[in-house]
């Protein structure tokens, strides 16, 4: 390029996003995995006064950021890159002695968390809206289509799913967000502002509790199994 001899790589950061070769995220992963994993560390070693209002809020400033940033670009699609990320909250939550002997999703329901999964979830269905309502740089149509058809059931601003050949296509942000953008209602998609959506998200987790889960991974080895909670 310009005459200069350019260095192949396996791997590239750009933005803060590590992306390999294959389009897989598994570098990506392991780097957030780390750097959220230390400083989880640093907050458990330094912090005596384990108040859990005190600890919520270091965790959601200092940790969960670098597990969170930008997945609408990487989020992952194996269930052992999902594992790895959500050891990081499962380790957070046996922080609490009370909450020690309850399942994950219990700790998470006494803490008033989310799981990283459902939150990943929930962060492409918030892009999308600011797309649909022209809060972004880029416009909805650089990456769907809506559909023509208005008269069945759900919102008027329905999408249209195309046929993917492979895995990686059906996994991209623009394919893996339509069935669940597609399943909610017009009073969800017809708010004006960002947190206005983010309320009626929650809501629907509130009455549809398995609507922000992914029920079916897919493994590396080309199966599907059941994700990790």
């Amino acid at each position: 390029m310009d005459n200069q001899p350019l260095q192949e790589v396996d791997y590239e950061k750009d933005l803060g996003v590590t992306v390999c070769q294959d389009l897989k995220v598994l570098v990506h992963c392991k780097e957030a995995y780390c750097k959220a994993n230390r400083m989880l560390g640093l907050i458990s070693r330094t912090i005596k006064y384990r108040n859990p209002k005190s600890l919520i809020t270091l965790y959601k400033t200092l940790v969960r950021p670098h597990l969170d940033y930008c997945s609408t670009v990487w989020n992952p699609q194996y269930c052992k890159d999902k594992s790895l990320l959500e050891r990081v909250q499962h380790r957070f939550t046996r922080l609490f002695p009370h909450l020690r002997g309850l399942p994950y999703e219990e700790r998470l329901n006494q803490l008033g968390l989310w799981s990283l999964g459902e939150r990943r979830n929930r962060a492409d269905l918030i892009e999308i809206f600011k797309m649909v309502k022209g809060l972004t740089a880029t416009p909805w149509s650089v990456f769907f289509l809506r559909a023509e058809d208005k008269k069945t059931r759900g919102h008027s601003w329905k999408l249209v799913k195309n046929h993917c050949r492979c895995n990686t296509r059906l996994q991209f942000f623009s394919q893996r967000v339509i069935n669940r953008w597609n399943s909610l209602t017009e009073e969800d998609i017809s708010v004006l502002s960002v947190n206005c959506f983010k309320n009626r998200l929650k809501k629907t987790r509130n009455f549809q509790m398995d609507f922000f889960k992914d029920a079916l991974s897919t493994s590396p080895t080309g199966c599907t199994s059941i994700q990790e909670s």
